[in-house]
């Protein structure tokens, strides 16, 4: 598969571009900074330089022409204010989805967030956070693309174990990046994710048990 995936730079973006590649996928890897193109190469992946706040809806289209899926792993950080937030987490996946639309690519998967549920209402930055990631999700889920939204609980940089929870809904917990990474990895070959919210704390189980007992599950469910 080629897969384009937004934020290519950031902790999982390479963690997954490197998974991707060992399995023989072709990542292109969408960056802001060209700086970072070093390091995207060194991954395996092809940087292309697109700005997901800056550049134009046919710059976006242009950018991941010819890819399978795309994967949204950007973000404006933890250290960025409430606008950032609309512009980048909001803003950035919803341009992403029309560029996708536009140049014919069928796959998406949003890397969302946990308590997207029912966003909180108030005006501290988080809550803004939830809720733009929250209409970013809406807006994919409302289109016509093959999709699917992982989404995970609070991140942690310890070393993965290769074990998880995934249900539709769970209860808030902690997750390793790397064990994103490699459920991302696993999520966008599986034609059984499509149209799945998958929420991933750490767990007992391995990601591909866990996994495949949540997709032989009921979608509705709980």
């Amino acid at each position: 598969m080629r897969i384009a995936i937004a934020g290519a730079h950031g902790k999982i973006g390479r963690r997954l571009t490197r998974l991707l590649v060992a399995h023989g996928d072709s990542v292109c890897g969408l960056i802001r900074n060209p700086d970072h193109a070093d390091d995207v190469r060194a991954d395996g992946g092809e940087p292309t330089v697109c700005d997901l706040e800056s550049a134009t809806l046919p710059e976006t289209a242009m950018a991941i022409e010819g890819v399978d899926t795309v994967v949204f792993a950007a973000g404006a950080g933890p250290s960025s204010g409430a606008e950032r937030k609309a512009t980048m987490d909001r803003d950035g996946a919803i341009k992403l989805l029309e560029a996708a639309i536009s140049a014919g690519v069928p796959g998406y998967v949003m890397v969302s967030a946990m308590g997207t549920e029912i966003p909180p209402s108030g005006d501290d930055v988080f809550s803004v956070y939830l809720r733009a990631k929250a209409d970013a999700d809406r807006a994919l889920i409302d289109s016509d693309r093959q999709w699917t939204i992982v989404r995970p609980g609070r991140l942690i940089d310890e070393p993965g174990r290769g074990r998880v929870r995934i249900a539709r809904r769970l209860p808030h917990g902690e997750v390793s990046r790397d064990d994103v990474a490699a459920t991302l990895a696993v999520v966008v070959h599986e034609p059984l994710a499509v149209g799945r919210i998958l929420s991933v704390i750490g767990g007992e189980d391995p990601i591909l048990a866990a996994l495949s007992a949540e997709l032989r599950s009921d979608p509705r469910g709980a």
